[in-house]
């Protein structure tokens, strides 16, 4: 008979009684010694987790595989994926459960980085200098999630990304540098830069063109090539990526929310929001923290 594995979501915890919900962390050992330092097979449909372990040893699984740990070492585990853990009495670290929705780049997105989020990786921190700026970036995330000083929020995105996106480089250094990175794809990487430094000015595609040197047509073709959407399409999955971010993160109003993106008329912003989701941003808003728990 075929076991079951459950579906958790974050351990339990109430994820709405903190206004940074999205993140939770806490130490290897305090979890996993309430289960004689084993955690079964399991799985988060919405969160994303990063472990950083580094003393003791254990096992990795990830489905029927089981990959050896031996830290220092960052193993990181996409939505939806079973996996466990077997630890050591030594273990040393910490886990890190983030919703996935509210990473940068979504696991399974048409880019280099989503599709290296997707799976599951454990990657050595053996040396080097990123490796040692990972260990201390995760160390610091932690230590940040304890305290309530200023701009903390602003801080646990910016450690957060640092660390996935050197990691994922890290361990894809060995494949050769970034000569192996088409043209286009370096292109749709200036765009998608250009995308998040003019996003609320609402420039169009032509735009974005004529700073990239290109025609609309052939960055259109470019970017359809790289990521599967014209330059247009990215535009709005940005803009409404953006404003899912503030209706679930933040407490402000939908009028306030219209204004940081750059809306002059919420009305407007709203019937971008509906045409773009099929629904109001009120009510994806309701519906989206309801299911989360906040």
């Amino acid at each position: 008979m075929k076991k079951t594995v459950p579906t958790y979501e974050l351990y339990g915890e109430k994820t709405g009684e903190r206004p940074d919900f999205w993140l939770h962390c806490e130490t290897i050992p305090s979890r996993s010694s309430l289960y004689h330092w084993e955690i079964g097979l399991h799985r988060h449909e919405s969160f994303f987790q990063i472990l950083y372990i580094a003393g003791g040893s254990g096992d990795a699984v990830f489905g029927n595989a089981v990959h050896m740990i031996e830290p220092p070492v960052v193993i990181t585990v996409p939505p939806a994926l079973s996996h466990g853990f077997r630890f050591s009495r030594d273990i040393d670290g910490f886990v890190f459960t983030i919703l996935a929705s509210h990473l940068k780049t979504t696991p399974g997105e048409r880019s280099r980085l989503g599709a290296w989020l997707a799976v599951p990786h454990l990657i050595r921190l053996d040396g080097g200098e990123d490796a040692a700026y990972i260990a201390a970036t995760l160390r610091r995330l932690a230590g940040e999630w304890e305290t309530s000083r200023g701009n903390r929020a602003d801080l646990l995105d910016a450690y957060l990304t640092a660390a996935l996106t050197l990691a994922a480089r890290l361990e894809t250094s060995d494949d050769g540098d970034d000569s192996s990175q088409s043209e286009n794809e370096r292109r749709v990487q200036r765009f998608q830069a250009l995308l998040q430094q003019h996003l609320r000015s609402h420039w169009p595609a032509a735009a974005y063109a004529r700073e990239l040197g290109l025609s609309q047509t052939h960055l259109n073709r470019i970017t359809r090539a790289v990521a599967g959407l014209s330059a247009h399409e990215m535009i709005s999955r940005k803009l409404v990526g953006e404003a899912k971010r503030e209706l679930v993160f933040t407490r402000a109003s939908v009028q306030e929310i219209s204004f940081r993106l750059g809306f002059a008329d919420p009305a407007y912003f709203s019937r971008f929001f509906l045409r773009e989701t099929g629904v109001t941003p009120r009510a994806w808003r309701l519906a989206e923290r309801e299911r989360l728990g906040a």
